[in-house]
């Protein structure tokens, strides 16, 4: 095992070395990347020890331990007592005996993905890497592979670019319950994988304790620990995207904050790579990594580059055997909202526990795929337009809004731009086979140009196109029956 302090020491070293110090000043130099602008869409994976009981949502490995869940009910009447099956007991039925790298990269390269972001470590303190710093992973237990290697090496060998996401901050908290009961664990100092175990309130109010940043924080070495996994994830893997959940706002974490943001990207430079990090809410001072938005999107364009993090299951990131799953349809038309605004769209999987992949969430990746071939120009590549779109459906701000949205309508329309094309993706293909884009109409606001052609990507019969003081004006000589967007490239001057 590696020495804590000794990999502290390496990480002043790095930091000292340049060129980012580990201060907001010096860490606003940081540049987004190329390759992630162009990207727009990439895939996340939440798979653990979780996908074993497989029931109500990733987070059961701290509801088992909160009495009067239906998880603690759950497990007690499926597993037994918590003091007799505690949760490290999932450990050796998570085998993953079927779990094939290749075969993951394949579906989200037919998905049309072009980043994939597994989760390293999640709230459960299970790590899916070969760590040196805890026996707690998926290449010594369970398993007994590196899955975040094999997926490395296989995203890789298609061109995928290889990503990683970190939850060991929320590991402090996260199975406090078992404190409150004889659970076996209520008298620990700290033990693998359930960290620390602290109630951090006498209430244990969750959104008090994880959304005020200066609520209790963690303890130095739970930091010091958080630290040196982190920086090791980046020394293995060298993903170009490390992702952080939320508690890492608390005001304790900022000094930490800035310590990995200079080291990862001090690595960074060593490499020769462009890198990014995703934080919510106000972790990262402004301009100094990528701000992210789980289950929600944005109102408006954001001049800088942003991203959704989102799940094709509606309740849970984890595989459950009662996940109620989106249609490709409407995570298509988020896509195509999304990068309007500047965005990138993360769309999470949960594999079961053996490693397959249900046939529900591999069908929606097929079918965003086969849009994506037909229309991915207006996506790939693409910057936002003068105006995001127009149309009556309001998209709601914020985290946790993603399902709060009406159906988009046959007004409702997304613009990107790629010189000389602007796109025009129509969200609802109208019944009458016209479109009339207002934002295009003569002596727009938004363009003063010249319309030098109009096509339908996928779409090979003749098209009427006329623009006048209503609209660009688009018509087709054939019915389009289809329930996915539909993309009108402009050829402009």
């Amino acid at each position: 095992m590696k020495n804590i302090k000794d990999y502290l020491e390496t990480i002043d070293q790095v930091i000292n070395k340049g060129p980012y110090e580990d201060t907001w000043e010096s860490l606003r130099e940081y540049k987004e990347p190329k390759w992630y602008k162009d990207a727009k869409f990439g895939i996340f994976i939440h798979w653990g020890v979780y996908s074993v009981p497989a029931y109500g949502n990733e987070w059961y490995p701290r509801n088992m331990y909160i009495e009067g869940s239906k998880e603690y009910e759950h497990h007690i009447k499926t597993y037994g007592k918590h003091k007799d099956f505690g949760y490290k007991d999932f450990i050796p039925m998570f085998k993953g005996e079927k779990f094939d790298a290749d075969e993951w990269m394949e579906l989200f390269a037919d998905a049309g993905a072009k980043y994939v972001m597994p989760v390293a470590e999640h709230h459960d303190g299970f790590q899916m890497y070969d760590s040196e710093l805890s026996g707690f992973n998926a290449a010594k237990m369970g398993p007994e592979k590196d899955i975040i290697g094999a997926l490395k090496k296989a995203a890789e060998e298609r061109d995928i670019v290889f990503t990683a996401s970190s939850h060991r901050a929320e590991n402090y908290w996260f199975m406090s319950g078992l404190r409150e009961f004889d659970s076996g664990l209520e008298d620990i100092q700290f033990q693998e994988p359930y960290g620390y175990a602290v109630k951090l309130f006498e209430n244990d109010d969750l959104h008090e304790t994880t959304h005020n940043i200066h609520s209790q924080g963690p303890s130095t070495e739970h930091l010091d620990n958080w630290l040196v996994r982190t920086c090791e994830l980046v020394d293995k893997y060298q993903p170009k995207i490390v992702w952080f959940d939320w508690w890492i706002q608390n005001v304790a974490f900022k000094p930490y904050l800035k310590k990995f943001a200079a080291y990862y990207y001090n690595r960074a430079a060593e490499w020769g790579e462009d890198v990014a990090i995703n934080y919510k809410f106000d972790a990262f001072a402004k301009g100094t990594a990528i701000f992210d938005v789980e289950r929600g999107q944005l109102a408006s364009i954001r001049p800088r580059l942003w991203q959704t993090d989102t799940a094709i299951a509606k309740n849970s990131w984890g595989y459950t055997e009662n996940n109620d799953f989106k249609t490709p349809e409407s995570v298509v038309c988020d896509l195509i909202d999304i990068v309007s605004k500047n965005g990138c769209l993360l769309l999470n999987i949960g594999p079961k526990s053996d490693g397959t992949i249900t046939q529900e969430e591999e069908n929606v990746l097929r079918s965003i795929g086969k849009w994506l071939r037909i229309n991915g120009e207006s996506i790939y590549d693409t910057e936002y337009w003068s105006t995001f779109g127009e149309g009556p459906t309001e998209v709601i701000e914020g985290a946790f809004n993603d399902e709060k949205r009406s159906p988009f309508t046959s007004e409702d329309i997304r613009f990107t731009y790629n010189a000389p094309y602007i796109y025009a993706n129509v969200l609802k293909w109208p019944d009458n086979d016209k479109v009339v884009i207002k934002s295009l109409q003569k002596g727009s606001k938004y363009f003063a140009g010249d319309i030098m052609d109009v096509k339908i990507l996928g779409y090979d019969d003749d098209l009427n196109y006329k623009q006048d003081q209503e609209g660009l004006i688009v018509t087709t000589s054939k019915t389009i029956n289809t329930t996915y967007p539909v993309c009108i490239k402009i050829n402009i001057n």
